[in-house]
């Protein structure tokens, strides 16, 4: 039996979406995730996302990693499914409930509030996460911040020049963060715009992470470096991350389709 998908992106975030709101020929596990986000013999994406029928929200969306991973969140799998769905719409993840609305901007999301307690990254000990005591051959004092996903974040003066394929593994693998962790480096331009590269625990460095973005807007913020409202400038384009004074995160910016298809579910174990 053949099962169609969706191939999506958000600023080269790039997924699979497979609607499983009427059943799926093909029972999503890690083996099979990993399958299907191979980019050689797969279909190919940083994240498979499965969408499937909620009890408490419009629909429940599942985010696995490149590496089969299934993770909490996802701020442009979030986009792109609210672009799917073309209305406002409350979206079930393991990280929480989260609002989408396209408009005119491309989609908005409401992220929800973020997290800061050392057992809310979780970190595996007690320490301050605006700033951390740690640090990785010149990569110092991260803020820690959890929206749906464990985020680090360093401020540096140029993140281009960072190492990140080299540093990102080792410290998402650090037995300091006990879910890993996403890396990323981020350079203050001015007051409402940041520069960020992210390294995403289970995939690698993407060309834009919504998550990645709103935890480093939000780490900025909680220093006092940027405003209440920024944009962050990555790889794949630009979002916009608003702080509001209700203690929620809200993130605006495109996705997009690149094509429709299908495949054979007995290739993949179905």
């Amino acid at each position: 039996m053949r099962v169609p998908f969706t191939k999506m992106h958000g600023l080269g975030n790039d997924f699979v979406v497979l609607d499983a709101r009427e059943g799926l020929p093909l029972a999503i596990d890690e083996v099979k995730a990993r399958a299907l986000a191979d980019r050689r013999t797969g279909i190919g994406c940083d994240q498979l996302i499965v969408i499937e029928p909620s009890q408490r929200a419009d629909l429940r969306m599942r985010i696995f990693n490149h590496d089969g991973g299934e993770v909490e969140a996802c701020g442009n799998a979030t986009r792109a499914v609210g672009l799917l769905l073309g209305k406002a719409a409350t979206i079930e993840t393991l990280g929480g409930d989260l609002a989408v609305s396209p408009d005119g901007a491309g989609v908005s999301v409401d992220m929800g509030e973020p997290r800061f307690e050392w057992h809310q990254i979780p970190l595996a000990y007690a320490m301050d996460t605006l700033t951390m005591p740690v640090g990785w051959d010149g990569l110092e004092s991260p803020v820690a911040v959890n929206v749906g996903n464990p985020h680090a974040i360093f401020f540096v003066d140029d993140c281009q020049v960072v190492e990140l394929d080299r540093l990102g593994p080792e410290i998402e693998h650090d037995p300091l963060f006990p879910a890993r962790v996403n890396v990323n480096v981020a350079a203050i331009e001015s007051r409402t715009r940041i520069a960020l590269r992210v390294w995403e625990r289970g995939v690698g460095e993407t060309r834009a992470c919504g998550t990645g973005a709103c935890a480093t807007a939000v780490g900025a913020m909680r220093r006092g470096l940027v405003e209440r409202s920024v944009t962050v400038a990555m790889t794949g384009g630009e979002l916009r991350i608003e702080w509001g004074d209700d203690n929620r995160i809200t993130m605006t910016g495109p996705a997009a389709i690149s094509f429709t298809g299908s495949f054979e579910s007995a290739d993949f174990g179905g």
